[in-house]
């Protein structure tokens, strides 16, 4: 049983890893793209397009981090961890969502 324990942390470690790194990286991403529009005076981008692939970065982060809280509560399934479980996935899931919805909305070319 303890093997199992081992097993599941590590994947929880690497998923909340994973999901803290896809977010930072779509962060770094649009700040680049911010940088390169306001400073450098680049038109090869658009607001749209870094507004687009930042929530789309977000988007795979909390997925990955949701994954890591579903392991989580396979561990310890006690009845308040499987409440702010599902009130984060709830909280999550339509961040997502909404996220999502607002990606749509944006056109890839400029205006």
């Amino acid at each position: 049983m303890d093997y199992l324990h081992l097993f599941l942390d590590s994947f929880i470690i690497l998923f909340e890893i994973v999901g803290a790194i896809m977010i930072i990286y779509g962060g770094l991403r649009g700040a680049v793209g911010v940088f390169q529009i306001e400073v450098l005076k680049n038109s090869a981008f658009s607001y749209n397009y870094i507004r687009r692939d930042f929530t789309n970065k977000l988007i795979f982060g909390l997925e990955f981090i949701i994954a890591a809280d579903l392991l989580a509560t396979i561990i310890a399934p006690s009845i308040e961890d499987v409440m702010l479980l599902g009130a984060i996935v709830a909280i999550r899931t339509v961040l997502s969502y909404f996220l999502s919805k607002e990606t749509q909305e944006y056109p890839l070319e400029d205006s």
